[in-house]
């Protein structure tokens, strides 16, 4: 299964590198677009979903990491709450 990893910039211009262990993340986020925090987390959420289900149908078990990745996510998103405009920006998908 394909994985994918995604650079965010956060209100703060700080950047990370996320992880999906499948490309529908480009489905839901594309590269150079903002996204308000509570519409950047519903669509981490779904996408890593559906990306759960394709390596449970593949592999029998979810992937512990896009877990641990959307753990992380929520909490940066949780320290932004507090900055009514905040906006994150996707900067790129690179190979896993």
């Amino acid at each position: 299964m394909p994985a994918l990893h995604y650079r965010l910039r956060w209100p703060d211009a700080s950047e990370t590198l996320c992880y999906s262990p499948s490309l529908v993340i480009q489905d839901y986020l594309h590269a150079g677009e903002d996204y308000a925090l509570d519409e950047l987390l519903r669509r981490v959420r779904e996408a890593t979903a559906i990306a759960n289900e394709r390596v449970q149908a593949k592999f029998g078990f979810t992937c512990s990491r896009a877990g641990d990745q959307l753990v992380q996510t929520e909490a940066q998103v949780a320290a932004f709450a507090h900055r009514a405009d905040a906006r994150v920006r996707v900067l790129s998908f690179e190979p896993a």
